[in-house]
């Protein structure tokens, strides 16, 4: 290591008290050397230092000039964050150094020529200043020969600020913009120089680049998709800013990189919510949510704080999930100032005394019905608590609300119970037939349900799980090369199943517009490219992360729809939509739950089979009974036979 290397690291690692003794002792040398070198280039003599009064003179500036600089905060000043504030408290230090100067020798009556104090200015900005600078562009050459090079998406407001917090820090050194704006093309923004989109390959072969950060604004997700589209294809990991919100709550840092989100790769632009929509059903109410702590139910126990409800009713089965979304809701509401109620509830929608006892002492008015078991293999496998907690949970929470006079009852239902090939599907498109017969009996509680796809970052997504496949060097896993599903963030899906039960005027089944669908092996190999990692296949075989394709899981179906027949309604809000579909009154209904209900209690699967065949559900099973209970016991039996 060099001399001036130690000198550098040593000066790196001292405290803060130390560096700016350092500074000040620095300082007093300067003040020195440029009083007695002004008096020599105006006296060009050395018979100067001879003269008491000069020593006299220099042992007053000194303090003065030392105490001019602590009163303007140079020494709190971080030399390696220099910027032009810094540059202005040095030259209005250095003014008033020299006005001491001339003061001094006036009062004191020291006979001082006048062109020493301007000379002295001269020397005093030279060294002061120009040390400090000296220091900053060694310690920015000894960053930034350890900073990786990246290349910044977009030359904006996003961009700059990026830039500036990355320039100042230890780890990403910019090298160029990109940018499509053709005005600024060419042009220097902070010392960097914006180039065109057909540039970037050029740049990252001659630069070496491994990421390409986007600083875009993030409410144009057209934009963005587009864009990604055509960075993925390129040798280097895509990474993105923080979203507006979170940068302007304080939640997150510009510089704060992290992968590209899903949504942006979809190329989905949220629609702003219907404020009056929103408060219709919440505001100064009291709220219940059964399955509070499930991936929708959390979310929409979040939309229903910021809408002001009176109380907030959390029902959850788990324990660990009901603690962590109290304690979430608690501290949001006590950091927003909402004098409202939280109230945590362990219980099972299979139990209606506990249901009626809950919506009856707290006077619940609406309800969000968002528990149930909703993984395909998980109830292909547990059929009967499938059907106990998907459809007889919902009459349970329905009957319950009819009774305790609830005002309004929301269904969370699924794309799945759309011509169902699972039990899962087939107990939700139950849970649908219940509401709308209930809704149309008499009673004051108004029902509707809100049927949708998958929503990213839910339990159970495939897009955490491909990440941690990415993470851990693959392969990625995916059950067909043709499976097919709709995607929506769970923000927006729980904002528009708050609208669409503001809308219901009784029995409505409302469908979510999910968007384009997504076909799944393709979403797989763009989180593989964008993570500058290639797609191992048959004509890449030395690529970096192989998909394989491990075959449809028990009741999984190739494509899923929103709808059942054509007969749809569009709502006053374009992504809201409603269905007209078959239904049966409750008198026939009742025959079949009861005899389900039989059929429960019995263990017998192949009843309970017949009679979600017989339901009007369009069940069209692609498996066989995959109860794991019923099958080990039914081959316990063969070979007892055998």
């Amino acid at each position: 290591m060099s001399v001036v290397g130690f000198s550098l690291s040593f000066l790196f690692g001292a405290p803060r008290p130390v560096k700016r003794i350092i500074s000040i002792f620095a300082d007093l040398f300067f003040i020195a050397t440029s009083f007695w070198l002004a008096l020599l280039v105006r006296f060009d003599s050395s018979v100067i230092f001879d003269n008491q009064q000069y020593w006299l003179l220099l042992l007053a500036l000194v303090p003065v000039t030392l105490l001019i600089n602590l009163r303007l905060g140079l020494y709190r000043a971080v030399i390696r964050y220099i910027n032009s504030r810094a540059v202005i408290i040095i030259a209005l230090s250095v003014m008033l150094s020299t006005l001491a100067l001339i003061l001094l020798s006036f009062y004191l009556n020291y006979s001082v020529p006048r062109t020493v104090p301007i000379i002295f200015s001269a020397f005093l900005m030279i060294s002061v200043g120009g040390s400090r600078f000296v220091v900053l562009a060694a310690v920015s050459s000894s960053f930034k020969s350890h900073k990786e090079k990246v290349i910044i998406y977009g030359a904006g407001s996003s961009g700059r600020q990026l830039a500036q917090s990355l320039i100042q820090g230890n780890e990403y050194k910019p090298v160029a913009f990109i940018d499509d704006d053709k005005k600024i093309q060419k042009n220097s923004v902070q010392g960097i120089i914006v180039y065109s989109r057909k540039d970037i390959s050029t740049l990252i072969e001659q630069h070496d680049i491994k990421r390409i950060l986007l600083a875009m604004p993030r409410d144009n997700k057209k934009r963005i998709a587009k864009i990604l589209s055509r960075l993925e294809n390129l040798p280097v990991e895509i990474l993105s800013i923080p979203g507006s919100a979170d940068l302007v709550s304080g939640k997150a840092k510009i510089d704060e990189l992290h992968e590209v989100s899903i949504d942006d790769l979809l190329g989905r632009d949220s629609v702003a919510p219907n404020e009056d929509l929103l408060k219709a059903n919440i505001a100064n109410k009291v709220v219940m949510v059964t399955g509070a702590g499930g991936s929708i139910g959390s979310e929409l126990c979040r939309q229903i704080l910021t809408q002001k409800p009176k109380k907030i009713i959390l029902m959850e089965l788990s324990e660990f999930a009901l603690y962590s979304i109290n304690g979430e809701l608690q501290k949001a509401a006590s950091k927003l100032g909402y004098d409202l109620q939280v109230v945590p509830l362990l219980g099972s929608v299979q139990k209606k005394t506990r249901l009626l006892t809950i919506m009856r002492t707290f006077n619940v008015q609406t309800v969000y019905h968002a528990a149930a078991y909703k993984h395909v293999p998980v109830v292909e496998h547990n059929v009967i608590e499938g059907v106990r907690n998907n459809i007889f949970g919902t009459l349970f929470a329905a009957e319950a609300a009819i009774e305790a006079n609830v005002e309004t009852f929301v269904l969370i239902s699924t794309d799945k119970a759309v011509r169902p090939t699972n039990v899962m599907g087939t107990t939700k498109r139950m849970a649908e037939l219940v509401l709308q017969a209930l809704a149309r009996r008499e009673s004051s509680t108004r029902f509707c349900m809100v049927r949708f796809g998958n929503v990213l970052g839910s339990s159970g997504s495939v897009v955490p799980l491909f990440r941690e496949q990415i993470k851990n060097g693959g392969p990625i896993t995916v059950t067909h090369p043709e499976i097919i599903r709709y995607f929506m963030t769970i923000p927006e899906a729980s904002q528009l199943v708050i609208q669409a039960g503001a809308m219901g005027k009784g029995g409505d089944v409302f469908v979510l517009d999910m968007g384009d669908p997504v076909k799944i092996a393709d979403l797989a190999a763009k989180m593989i490219r964008l993570s500058g990692m290639s797609v191992k296949d048959d004509s890449n075989p030395d690529g970096d992360i192989g998909i394989e394709f491990t075959g449809l899981r028990p009741g999984e179906k190739l494509f899923e729809e929103l709808l059942i027949g054509d007969d749809i309604t569009q709502t006053d809000h374009r992504r809201i939509m409603s269905a007209h579909e078959s239904w049966l009154p409750w008198s026939e209904l009742e025959k079949i739950l009861l005899k389900l209900d039989d059929a429960c209690h019995q263990f017998a699967h192949d009843e309970i089979r017949r009679l979600m065949l017989q339901a009007p559900t369009g069940f069209v099973p692609k498996d066989g009974i995959c109860d794991l209970v019923w099958s080990a016991k039914n081959d316990s039996s063969e070979t007892r036979t055998s």
